[in-house]
């Protein structure tokens, strides 16, 4: 029997043998899409290891109709309403996605996702939303104040520190053009190099966007009674700023999609089409998972498109086992709904 919860997570009740569809990642992709495909009918479960990249946010910004609400508290309606439907929540973590059997080398699948506490689930399609993770600088205090006053998108966050004295600090290749952008909500941001080398272009054009430039490398986060205030570099020096910005590493959690052989781009991220659909049939992804610069809203919306695109893709398949069924004389097959 496998465990499937209700959206505080503590009922126990078996699962269909075979569900239309596991989405693995409970997150605004996984969820959205879940709402779609329960409200057509669809028998779906939700698997979620519960560590949503955006938790340490207290605030969820440029999302239509649901800006400045807590992270969480999105995730709580999702799941009220994919439940609401007749979806299932399963708490737990994915570790292998499998297809079993196909009709062929691109006949309808059948797929074996396994959770790391032994459950098995099986399903007609899999949907991975599973995101990313940021691996952010070795830098003291970077780490404890992050998404506090420690910010990586200012489209997300900006507004909320407009005006005040920022920083950005350097050390991956995106992090000059991030100064760009972030200079667009303060007169007050200073680019720490963090030792690195500018190019003299680069320094020119930092110069002329009124962005300051401090060279040495840093060497900590100053935080006053919980409350950033400053950046020290090794100098001793101590650069007073309210808010930091860093543009950190991304790293896809796509293990379950490469580990199906899904194809991918030249980049190392998991390919999929306009909808979501990776090369390996039966598959599909959205959000971070293979889209590094999905924000919340985008990536509900990729989860709702995907969703759109697996209902069609098991219409075809019904109506081609109807029709092979009536040509046969057989009852058509009965696969009961929510």
């Amino acid at each position: 029997m496998s465990r499937a919860g209700t959206a505080a997570g503590h009922r126990t009740e078996a699962l269909p043998d075979l569900l239309d569809v596991v989405v693995v990642g409970g997150g605004a992709a996984g969820l959205s899409a879940a709402l779609v495909l329960t409200r057509a009918r669809r028998r779906v479960a939700v698997v979620d290891a519960g560590q949503p990249r955006n938790a340490p946010a207290a605030r969820m910004h440029g999302f239509l109709g649901s800006d400045g609400l807590p992270p969480a508290e999105l995730l709580a309606r999702g799941r009220r309403e994919v439940t609401g439907y007749g979806g299932h929540l399963v708490d737990g973590r994915a570790t292998d996605v499998r297809r079993l059997s196909a009709d062929g080398p691109h006949g309808p699948p059948v797929l074996e996702v396994g959770l790391a506490d032994g459950t098995v689930l099986h399903a007609r399609r899999v949907l991975v939303t599973t995101g990313l993770r940021d691996d952010v600088p070795d830098v003291p205090g970077v780490r404890e104040r992050w998404g506090r006053d420690v910010l990586h998108c200012p489209y997300c966050h900006g507004h909320e520190v407009r005006d005040q004295p920022l920083g950005v600090l350097g050390g991956t290749p995106e992090a000059v053009t991030h100064a760009h952008v972030v200079r667009q909500w303060s007169g007050d941001v200073v680019y720490f190099t963090d030792g690195g080398t500018l190019t003299a272009d680069e320094r020119r054009r930092l110069v002329a966007h009124a962005i300051g430039i401090v060279d040495d490398p840093v060497t900590r986060l100053v935080v006053d009674d919980d409350r950033l205030t400053g950046v020290e570099v090794a100098t001793g020096q101590v650069v007073p700023r309210s808010a930091v910005f860093v543009r950190p590493r991304v790293v896809p959690h796509d293990e379950l999609l490469t580990g199906l052989g899904c194809a991918t781009h030249p980049s190392g991220w998991v390919a999929t089409d306009p909808t979501g659909r990776t090369s390996v049939p039966g598959v599909w992804a959205a959000g971070n998972a293979v889209n590094p610069r999905a924000q919340v809203v985008t990536a509900a919306g990729e989860g709702s498109t995907a969703a759109i695109a697996i209902n069609d893709d098991l219409v075809e398949e019904d109506t081609a086992d109807a029709d092979a069924a009536f040509r046969l004389g057989l009852p058509a097959p009965v696969r009961d709904a929510v």
